[in-house]
């Protein structure tokens, strides 16, 4: 089966076509992005802008071209905070559904979390025990932990790197004393939340999803992706500690010049750097691993999962 997977976030909207079959591993065919920024074509009450709207339907207009000119069979689309915290969300929504027949629904927080935890958990499999899962996206900060696909708590937060580089990090740089204020306001936040996670008893393994997270990895010193998908990588809190000083000292320009950091998020990659710096803190996780595996691959897996293997023979 050949499968048209549209993720509509905060940042960027991002159409990915695989062959996907139950039993088997998802194989990307074609992928196809832009950074739309729909947190950024907001109404002061938070709703989203005609331009916005305009764009998203833009996009998805033509995705559908690619996903049909690639033979998917199917397209599952959804979207992230940004649209499920609009006033006007439902409206968008309905609007790309009148327009272009593409029925893109919006995921709670909490399912964000579950179905990025179930791919991270087919990603390291069974032997990594009980996992401990973060991963941040433009709007929010996803948490779960758990031993079985299903995680025994799963949240989100209102942390991502695009929204807190909008409400707090606004200077370019952002001046020392926004910096020192936004890393003591997102250790309180995840701080708040910590409990929900650790009644459950420690973590086996500490995992890591997201771009944000890569790019971090790869700061850091982590293999390109050159190297392939399945090596692995790590990132480190002693490494993060020197990153999030010297990323605050940078332009955004200046940003744009590290490996894996392209000039679209270079504007926010200092708040994901503070965001998983904290996050890493206040569990207490000193390494990590880097998951490739992430939220459309979540979507796709649970897809697979309520199918008839016989159907697909």
């Amino acid at each position: 089966m050949r499968l048209a997977v549209l993720d509509v976030g905060s940042n960027t909207v991002h159409l990915l076509v695989v062959d996907a079959h139950p039993g088997a591993r998802p194989i990307p065919a074609t992928s196809e992005r832009t950074e739309l920024r729909l947190a950024q074509h907001l109404e002061n009450d938070g709703s989203i802008s005609n331009d916005g709207a305009d764009a998203l339907v833009r996009f998805v207009t033509d995705s559908l071209v690619v996903a049909e000119d690639h033979g998917a069979e199917s397209v599952l689309a959804f979207a992230t905070s940004a649209i499920r915290e609009a006033p006007n969300g439902e409206v968008v929504l309905a609007r790309v559904r009148s327009e272009t027949g593409v029925d893109l629904s919006a995921l709670s927080g909490d399912d964000e979390a579950r179905l990025t935890f179930l791919a991270v958990r087919r990603w390291f499999g069974w032997s990594a025990g009980k996992i401990l899962l973060f991963d941040i996206g433009g709007g929010s900060l996803e948490l779960a932990v758990g031993a079985d696909e299903v995680p025994d708590v799963a949240l989100s937060l209102p942390l991502g790197a695009g929204r807190l580089t909008h409400d707090r990090l606004t200077g370019d740089p952002p001046e020392p004393d926004d910096i020192a204020a936004a890393r003591k306001y997102v250790h309180a936040e995840i701080g708040k939340k910590a409990h929900d996670l650790t009644r459950v008893g420690p973590p086996d393994w500490v995992a890591a999803s997201s771009k944000t997270f890569r790019s971090l990895a790869r700061i850091a010193g982590a293999a390109p992706r050159a190297d392939g998908i399945y090596t692995p990588r790590r990132l480190t809190k002693s490494a993060l500690k020197e990153i999030v000083p010297k990323l605050g000292a940078m332009k955004a320009t200046e940003r744009e010049q590290l490996p894996a950091v392209s000039a679209a998020r270079a504007g926010q990659m200092l708040a994901g750097a503070i965001v998983a710096e904290a996050t890493m803190d206040v569990f207490g996780v000193d390494s990590l691993a880097i998951s490739p595996w992430a939220l459309r691959e979540g979507v796709i897996l649970r897809k697979l999962d309520l199918l008839d293997p016989l159907d697909d023979r």
